[in-house]
């Protein structure tokens, strides 16, 4: 059994260093940012609220645990002023429960996430021509194998605990939440060794199994009593019903989530090559294959999927959850960036 480390590095760099699997889906600007990045837990820095934001998180102790640089923006009722005084430098006090919280990063594996048009030379960080399997496209689950590993490191890195799970119609693989010098490298093995990876049009073994978010969901709080952060990874292609039952447990559970919508761009524009006899469609989840004139439908096609965007946004923001649309044509850094940002943003507004 592995030691927990205490200094929140994940393990990069030591003998179990993962940086050859994740270097394939992780470009290697992405990794060199990650180390800049904090990643808060709204439901635990706001039981350190008081006044006008009454806590609801009451009896929880808040003890000292270290201290952190200052960063632009910080509240200034933090600084630790004896620390100034002896090094000339701004550091903030940080609080046990600030600093101590638990994500689960679930990642969907249904069939819909194998699809990719991007060619995996241009996406991995590893400049192959086709990744470890054969394949010569970039797929959706690819984009969120380098998202979940993304998380995972920012976490871990903090001094966090993380945990996994994959899901298609039922959870396909767990990973005990920890903390441990090797659960970066745990984590990157399993969704790169995972068969989804491989499950692609034409495969003998490609898979044809929708997700089934509220039956993961469930078996998730079934395993835990504590609040937690979950990261949701997926394309959403469900019922929006389906998707708002599934995230009332969320709700019951006071957990805290982010979700993050990975989406090919020509999911988003539906700009399809079109050859003689029009475009060969193959469903990925149990559906036939149709043919279509993709300039006939098009217009029909973006409007529905602008409207099923539109109330999965609405439906996420509306119970106080993060919502970010990733391109998987795009690079992670600046996505990330961006949406880390945003949500401490969010929670310093919160605490004003």
């Amino acid at each position: 059994m592995e030691t927990p480390k205490t200094s929140g590095n994940p393990g990069i760099g030591s003998a179990s260093d993962p940086s050859t699997e994740a270097s394939l889906y992780l470009h290697p600007q992405t990794l060199a940012r990650l180390s800049s990045f904090e990643l808060r837990a709204k439901m635990i820095v706001e039981g350190l609220s008081s006044g006008q934001h009454r806590s609801p998180y009451q009896g929880f102790s808040v003890e000292f645990a270290q201290h952190r640089p200052y960063s632009p923006g910080d509240d200034l009722r933090h600084l630790d002023w004896k620390v100034f005084a002896r090094s000339d430098k701004l550091h903030l006090k940080q609080y046990q429960q600030e600093t101590n919280f638990d994500l689960i990063v679930m990642v969907d594996c249904s069939g819909s996430m194998s699809f990719g048009s991007r060619l995996f030379a241009e996406a991995s960080g590893a400049g192959r021509r086709n990744s470890p399997d054969g394949r010569t496209h970039w797929s959706k689950f690819d984009h969120a194998t380098a998202l979940a590993a993304a998380l995972s490191y920012i976490t871990l890195r903090q001094g966090d605990r993380v945990g996994l799970e994959m899901f298609d119609e039922r959870v396909r693989l767990v990973l005990k939440r920890s903390s441990s010098q090797g659960t970066w490298r745990q984590i990157v093995s399993a969704l790169s060794s995972h068969p989804a990876r491989r499950s692609h049009p034409g495969a003998e073994d490609s898979t044809s199994r929708p997700s089934d978010l509220r039956r993961a969901i469930d078996e998730t709080f079934a395993q835990i009593t504590n609040r937690c952060i979950l990261a949701i990874v997926s394309d959403f292609f469900m019922d929006i019903d389906t998707i708002k039952d599934a995230l009332a447990r969320t709700r019951h559970a006071q957990a805290d989530v982010m979700a993050f919508q990975i989406m090919d761009e020509a999911e988003l524009d539906f700009d399809l090559r079109e050859n003689a006899g029009g475009v060969l469609l193959e469903g990925l989840e149990g559906e036939s294959t149709l043919r279509i004139d993709p300039r006939a439908i098009r217009k029909g096609y973006l409007e529905a999927l602008h409207e099923h965007n539109a109330k999965l946004r609405a439906l996420l923001r509306g119970m106080g959850y993060d919502y970010t649309l990733v391109n998987t044509h795009e690079f992670l850094g600046p996505a990330l960036a961006s949406f880390v940002s945003r949500r401490n943003a969010q929670i310093k507004r919160h605490l004003a």
